[in-house]
């Protein structure tokens, strides 16, 4: 039996794979794929709906980002959001005009209840029963909005300032809403998508990981062959769990090189070796590479992070061109690349937030015949889930996420010796400090970082002129959006005396409370 699947179709917009995330929520899988997409490839792919996503453009600019007018003649049920939306208005006839009003946040929208995605939405207004309408708050992010609905169109919400905040044509099964109901801050949000998902398209929700994870192994094994496979494992969540996949798969076909680039937590790198190294539990090749030197040199006098990633990422590469070379002909190059590394260094037309080390770093030239990515499609949380799956230890899937390029993007400016020793120490006290607490259960990530700022202070009787330690800790479901965790002072003033009395070069402690967006979760 095929599998059900939505297909997200990507014009843009930076919630796209927010989107796929909902959708799987409601155990269907969902797959996104750029706008350009032919008709002929989603033949083939025979989805059980179409979701089209938002985008930063206007359908009537010279910019306008357009589909196939074909899509709207396969009959398969389409939901078009935001941009989706005037798409799939522009495209069919009606008219899509810069709004008088632009609108953007939580608004008011008023749905019709007796429809297919707003049914069961409760009003916290009262209205008569016979006009079948309630309020409810949704995400909207828009200065364009549909003012005329194409002809078999009706419209089906409306705020204040927007006419056609959602319109259907249920003959054809076609859906558009103006907001974004993938956002937590669109209340009913996962309501409506499951609706469609479940109501409009039919899926059944049978998708879950276990049925990932076989699946994944099975075309892991189509895929390799007898060929051998060499595995960048750094210890984090991501890797291990796509070193234990692909071991699962292909067992000692695959060498898993541990790059010990000097840029990672405090005893980091023997942790790792004591798990997938001799004696371990995975069947495996396990080597591990002492290059914190090399990497030191390539990063003195570099400042700027991208450069900073670029530089991690490309000398990743050659450390293990060069360890491919010593154990002979390998033909893959295997990656724990996931979801929220796709989208933040770009997917189709969507905007570029910071290159990860294993997708926009990656060099021109990689000396390997594929790459294989088996994670390049899941979330964060999903990633554990995958692990759980694969029986790897709790105590590792549920560890800190760590980024591939380390320290050095958790060190603002310079990466030198004496800095990553000072945030690796203010680290170990800080996450020590928190675990003691029981405040990391709630806690999707936290970490100290070091900022570039130099400070003056006294200590006993003596003038200090040290750095500042930046504190970061975020509450968060998708990795995707992210808030400031609500630490106890208590336990940040016990963190930061620990710090200054036991780090040598830190006189300040501060503590981040910026949220994801506009900030990212890492400081660079």
């Amino acid at each position: 039996m095929q599998q059900e699947m939505i297909l997200v179709l990507d014009f843009g917009g930076q919630y796209n794979q927010l989107i796929a995330r909902r959708v799987r929520e409601c155990h269907v899988y969902a797959e996104v794929h750029p706008h350009t997409l032919s008709v002929e490839r989603i033949r083939e792919i025979n989805p059980a709906g179409i979701i089209f996503t938002g985008g930063p453009n206007s359908v009537f600019g010279e910019q306008a980002v357009l589909c196939d007018p074909e899509i709207f003649t396969l009959g398969i049920p389409i939901l078009g959001i935001c941009y989706g939306a005037q798409l799939m208005a522009h495209m069919l006839g009606g008219w899509v005009a810069t709004a008088p009003v632009s609108e953007y946040g939580e608004t008011l929208v008023q749905v019709r209840t007796n429809t297919p995605l707003f049914r069961g939405i409760i009003s916290e207004r009262a209205f008569s029963a016979k006009d079948e309408m309630a309020d409810t708050i949704c995400w909207m992010s828009h200065t364009d909005y549909i003012a005329k609905v194409p002809d078999g169109f009706e419209i089906t919400a409306h705020t204040d300032h927007c006419p056609v905040a959602a319109m259907q044509d249920n003959s054809r099964k076609f859906y558009s809403v103006q907001f974004h109901p993938e956002v937590n801050h669109t209340r009913e949000g996962v309501k409506m998508l499951a609706h469609f998902v479940h109501d409009v398209c039919g899926c059944r929700g049978t998708w879950q990981m276990g049925s990932f994870v076989q699946s994944a192994i099975t075309d892991l094994r189509e895929k390799i062959g007898d060929g051998r496979v060499l595995c960048a494992l750094s210890g984090g969540v991501d890797s291990s769990v796509a070193a234990v996949l692909l071991s699962r798969a292909v067992g000692k076909q695959l060498t898993c090189v541990f790059v010990d680039h000097g840029l990672l937590r405090k005893d980091e790198g023997d942790q790792v070796e004591a798990v997938f190294g001799p004696g371990g539990n995975y069947e495996l090749n396990f080597i591990r590479v002492n290059a914190a030197e090399e990497f030191y040199e390539k990063l003195k006098g570099v400042e700027d992070p991208e450069q900073k990633r670029k530089i991690i990422g490309e000398l990743f590469i050659r450390v293990f061109e060069r360890e491919a070379k010593k154990i002979g002909a390998v033909d893959f190059l295997g990656q724990g690349t996931i979801y929220p590394d796709v989208i933040e260094s770009g997917l189709g037309k969507s905007a570029t937030i910071k290159s990860h080390h294993n997708v926009g770093g990656l060099p021109d030239h990689v000396d390997f015949r594929e790459i294989i990515e088996p994670l390049r499609l899941l979330f964060k949380d999903e990633v554990r889930q995958a692990g759980r799956e694969l029986g790897i230890p709790e105590s590792l899937v549920s560890r800190q996420p760590f980024p591939g390029p380390g320290l050095g993007v958790r060190i603002v400016g310079e990466v030198t010796p004496e800095k990553v020793r000072i945030v690796q120490e203010a680290d170990a006290i800080y996450r020590e400090e928190v675990e003691k607490a029981g405040c990391a259960a709630t806690m999707g990530q936290y970490f100290a970082a070091l900022s570039n700022m130099r400070s003056v202070g006294v200590m006993g009787d003596f003038r200090t002129y040290d750095y500042a330690v930046v504190l970061r800790a975020v509450n968060t479901s998708d990795f995707m959006t992210a808030d400031a965790s609500e630490i106890p002072f208590e336990v940040l003033q016990r963190c930061m005396t620990r710090i200054i009395n036991e780090v040598r070069g830190v006189n300040r402690v501060l503590y981040d409370l910026t949220s994801k967006p506009p900030g990212t979760i890492e400081l660079e």
